[in-house]
C-alpha cells in the first residue's frame, strides 16, 4: 500500500528525514510513533503532499505520488488541530466540505454516533474543544477512502466519544483501509495498533507489534518500552 524509498527532508541546516526506508502493507492500523522532532509530522505531511521532499519517492500502490494531487481523493486525514472558519456553522462546513470533495457521504450517520445534531446550527467558534474535535471526525469519516491518516485523535475527547471513535476506526480496519495513527497516548496505541513505527531524528529505530516490541525492550507495558527505545 504504502512504500518510502530513501526519503530526505532538510529545513535550512535541520535535517528532518535522513534516507528514511519505510512499507506498509494494506489493511490494518499502523501507528508512526516518536519524541517530538522525531521526523513523524514531517513524514505525514509528506505523505499528504502538503511538504516535498528534498530527495526520494513515496509510492501508493505503486504509483509514485509526489508532486501529485489526484491520490488524496483516496486519503482521509485528521489534523491535530481542527483549525475551522469561527464564522461558519457546523453545518456550513459540512456542506462545504462535500462540495469540495466529489464523493458520497455518509455525514448523518457519524452525526448520530457522536451526538451532534444539537450542534449543527452552532458557530464553530463557539465550541467547546473536544466537540470541535467531533466535528473534525465527522469531516475525516463520512468519505470512504482506502487510507486513512490520524494525527492525535483522541484530543479532547469525552469517554463516550472516545469509545464511539475506537468502534468506527475497529470498522474501517474490517474493512481493509489502511490507517495511520500519531498520537502521545500510549494506552490507546496497546489497544489499537497491529504495527508501530518509532522514529528518532529522522529514521526508523523500531517496526514492528506491540507485543515485539515490548520482547525487544524487555518491558512488560508499552509506555516503558518506547521510554527504553528513546534512551
Amino acid at each position: 500500500m504504502i512504500n518510502i524509498k530513501n526519503l530526505h527532508k532538510k529545513f535550512e541546516k535541520l535535517t528532518v528525514l535522513d534516507g528514511l526506508d519505510l512499507t506498509i502493507n494494506k489493511g490494518g492500523i499502523s501507528a508512526i510513533l516518536g519524541p517530538n522532532g522525531s521526523g513523524k509530522t514531517t513524514l505525514i505531511k509528506c505523505l499528504l503532499g502538503m511538504v516535498i521532499p528534498n530527495k526520494g519517492d513515496i509510492l501508493l500502490d505503486e504509483e509514485n505520488v509526489l508532486k501529485k494531487w489526484d491520490y488524496r481523493n483516496n486519503l482521509n486525514y485528521l489534523p491535530q488541530i481542527a483549525n475551522f472558519p469561527s464564522n461558519l456553522s457546523v453545518i456550513e462546513l459540512i456542506k462545504m466540505v462535500k462540495n469540495l470533495r466529489p464523493k458520497e457521504s455518509n455525514e448523518q450517520e457519524l452525526i448520530d454516533l457522536f451526538g451532534l445534531n444539537e450542534f449543527l446550527n452552532k458557530k464553530l467558534g463557539n465550541l467547546s474543544g473536544g466537540t470541535k474535535q467531533k466535528v473534525n471526525i465527522v469531516l475525516t469519516f463520512m468519505f470512504d477512502s482506502q487510507l486513512v491518516i490520524l494525527d492525535e485523535p483522541t484530543t479532547g475527547l469525552d469517554p463516550i466519544a472516545l469509545i464511539h471513535l475506537k468502534k468506527l476506526i475497529k470498522k474501517e480496519k474490517e474493512k481493509g483501509k489502511t490507517i495511520l495513527i500519531t498520537t502521545h497516548i500510549m494506552s490507546f496505541v496497546d489497544e489499537m495498533a497491529d504495527e508501530i513505527v518509532f522514529l528518532l531524528d529522522g529514521k526508523i529505530y523500531f517496526k514492528g507489534s506491540v507485543d515485539k516490541l515490548k520482547k525487544q525492550t524487555n518491558e512488560t507495558d508499552l509506555e516503558h518500552s518506547i521510554a527504553t527505545l528513546m534512551s
